[in-house]
C-alpha cells in the first residue's frame, strides 16, 4: 500500500545531484524540498567570491553536453536560455616535472606530439583509441544509465566488460598499448579527477578520455557554479522550495515498516515526509542520519571497509599581473607518478612532493577577475583523513609550498602579486561538506564498488530513501552525478508515479 505522503518529498544537500532530481520531481509534478545546510547551494560545486576575484570551488570540466541539457528539457525549457557551454582548447596542458609539456587536444594534435615525442607509439595510440569508443558505449551509455537494483542486471554486463578489458586498471590498458611513460602517464591520470587511483581504477573508467576526445572540453561561460544558479533559477520557477542553513540532523524511519516519515534539522525543524533523497555523503547518510538498527545493507561495518577516494588541498589564488602563457587547464606532474599515488592512497602519508591541477578560468572568462588580474586554483590530490594530518597545524606550510613551486617554475613572482588566497583542506571537507573521512569524491570507483556494488539509488534498508550523488551509481564526475538525479527520478516515478500537473 503506498502511503499518503508521497506527493511531498524532501531532499538532503543542494549539489549537482539533488538539483537534478530536484528539478525532474518538480516538474513532474512533485513538491519538493531541498535542504541545505551551507549558506548557498552546489555542494562541491560552491563559490568563493573575495574582492572582485570569482572562484569555482570545485568541478571545472563538464561533458557531454547532453547530460546538462537534458535536465532543461525535462522541464520544457531551452537550456540557453539558462547556460552557454563553451569549447576549451587545449583540453589540457600536461606539464613534467623535466620542464616539457604535451598538449591534449584534437587527434591531429596528439598525433603529431606523440609522432615528435615517442613515434613507435603512435599506431597504439590510435588503438587505443579505438578500443575506447566500445567502452565508452557500454561504460556510459549502458552501464551509467542502468539502475543496478539486482545482481542479475550487473552480471548481464560482465561478459562484455571482460571483452573490453575492464579486468586492466585505466593506467594498465594505456601501458598495453603505449610504452613512452610521458604517454602513459598523459593518458592514465584522468581517474583521479573523479577520486580514482590510475593504477587500481577499472579500464571501464578510460570512457573518460573518449567523451572528452568526441565532445571536447566543455566549459560554463561564467564558472561552473553559473551552471548551480541555472539550475537553482529553474527550479524556483517550478515552484520548488529551498531551505538553506538547515542541516539535516536525522532521517525520521518507522519502526514498524521500516519507511522513512520525515526528517528533522538541526534547528529543531521538522519535516515530515515518505520520501527522502539525500544528496549528502553516502557514508554520513547512513552512519550519522540513520540509527543503526534500521540498517542491514548499509552497516557502520560495510563503509569503514570501504575504499574511499583521497581527499584535496585546495588553494584558491587571485593576482595583480596576468599569466597569459598558461592555458586553462593544466596538470603539473610532480617528480614521481606511480610511488606518488601510492603515499596518497596506500601510505596515507603526506610526501615532500606533489601534482597540481592548476585552473586560469581567466583565461576564457576575463570578467572573473579585476581588470588586469587572474583568477586561478591550485588543486593538489592528498590523503584523507586516515593519515591523521594535522590540517590546522599543516595548512600554511603546505599553501606556501604549493605557491612557492608554483611562483619558482611557472608563475613568475607569484608571491609578490597575490591579491587574494583561501585556502580548503581535507579537514574542511569533513567539516564544511560532512564528508567521511574528509573524502572529495566518496567511494573509489573500483570494480568492486561499481554498479550494484556502489549503494543503491534506491535504499535497500529504508523505505522510500533515495540516493543522489557521488556516493551512489553511477559515480562522482559532474556527468555522473547529474545522471543519479535522473536514475533516482526515474526509480521515484517508477515506484510513485507522476502527481498529476495542474
Amino acid at each position: 500500500m503506498t502511503p499518503k505522503n508521497t506527493q511531498n518529498i524532501v531532499i538532503i544537500g543542494g549539489g549537482f545531484g539533488g538539483l537534478s532530481a530536484a528539478v525532474r520531481l518538480q516538474a513532474n509534478g512533485y513538491n519538493v524540498t531541498v535542504l541545505e545546510k551551507r549558506n548557498q547551494l552546489g555542494g562541491r560545486a560552491g563559490l568563493i567570491e573575495r574582492k572582485g576575484f570569482r572562484f569555482d570551488t570545485g568541478p571545472t570540466i563538464i561533458t557531454p553536453p547532453s547530460v546538462v541539457e537534458d535536465i532543461f528539457l525535462e522541464a520544457g525549457r531551452d537550456p540557453q536560455d539558462y547556460v552557454e557551454l563553451v569549447s576549451i582548447h587545449p583540453h589540457y596542458r600536461l606539464h613534467y616535472a623535466d620542464g616539457t609539456h604535451f598538449d591534449i587536444g584534437t587527434f591531429e594534435e596528439v598525433a603529431q606530439q606523440i609522432q615528435q615525442l615517442s613515434p613507435n607509439d603512435l599506431k597504439g595510440y590510435q588503438k587505443w583509441l579505438e578500443i575506447l569508443e566500445p567502452i565508452y558505449k557500454l561504460g556510459f551509455e549502458k552501464f551509467a544509465n542502468t539502475p543496478f537494483d539486482s545482481l542479475w542486471s550487473m552480471a548481464k554486463i560482465v561478459p562484455s566488460a571482460i571483452r573490453l578489458k575492464s579486468y586492466k586498471s585505466v593506467y594498465g590498458l594505456v601501458a598495453s598499448y603505449m610504452k613512452n611513460e610521458k604517454l602513459r602517464m598523459a593518458f592514465s591520470f584522468v581517474p583521479l579527477f573523479i577520486g580514482g587511483n590510475p593504477f587500481t581504477t577499472t579500464s571501464v573508467y578510460s570512457l573518460i578520455a573518449y567523451l572528452e576526445n568526441k565532445y571536447g572540453m566543455l566549459w560554463v561561460r561564467g564558472g561552473t557554479h553559473r551552471f548551480v544558479e541555472a539550475l537553482e533559477k529553474l527550479y524556483l520557477e517550478l515552484g520548488g522550495t529551498i531551505k538553506l542553513n538547515s542541516e539535516v540532523t536525522k532521517i525520521e524511519v518507522d519502526e514498524k515498516d521500516r519507511r522513512v516519515t520525515g526528517v528533522f534539522t538541526a534547528s529543531g525543524d521538522h519535516f515530515p515526509t515518505n520520501i527522502v533523497i539525500s544528496n549528502a555523503d553516502v557514508a554520513m547518510t547512513y552512519m550519522k542520519l540513520i540509527d543503526k538498527r534500521f540498517r542491514r545493507k548499509n552497516t557502520d561495518r560495510r563503509f569503514k571497509k570501504a575504499n574511499f577516494s583521497m581527499s584535496l588541498f585546495m588553494v584558491y589564488f587571485g593576482t595583480k599581473k596576468k599569466y597569459p602563457d598558461m592555458p586553462h587547464h593544466n596538470v603539473i606532474f610532480g617528480p614521481r607518478y606511480k610511488e606518488l599515488i601510492k603515499d596518497i592512497f596506500d601510505r596515507h602519508i603526506l610526501p615532500d612532493d606533489f601534482s597540481i591541477y592548476l585552473h586560469v578560468p581567466t583565461r576564457t572568462d576575463p570578467e572573473l577577475a579585476p581588470p588586469g588580474c587572474e583568477t586561478f586554483y591550485a588543486c593538489v590530490p592528498v590523503t584523507h583523513q586516515d593519515s591523521g594530518i594535522d590540517w590546522e597545524e599543516m595548512k600554511e606550510p603546505f599553501k606556501n609550498r604549493i605557491l612557492q613551486y608554483l611562483n619558482d617554475h611557472y608563475l613568475p613572482d607569484l608571491l609578490n602579486n597575490l591579491e587574494v588566497c583561501e585556502v580548503f583542506t581535507p579537514q574542511d571537507f569533513e567539516k564544511e561538506l560532512n564528508a567521511y573521512k574528509g573524502n572529495a569524491f566518496q567511494l573509489q570507483p573500483l570494480m568492486t564498488q561499481s554498479g550494484w556494488f556502489r549503494p543503491h539509488n534506491r535504499s535497500r534498508d529504508i523505505k522510500g530513501l533515495y540516493i543522489v550523488g557521488a556516493g551512489t551509481h553511477p559515480g562522482a564526475g559532474v556527468p555522473s552525478v547529474l545522471l543519479s538525479g535522473k536514475i533516482t527520478s526515474e526509480i521515484i516515478f517508477s515506484d510513485y508515479g507522476k502527481p498529476s500537473i495542474e
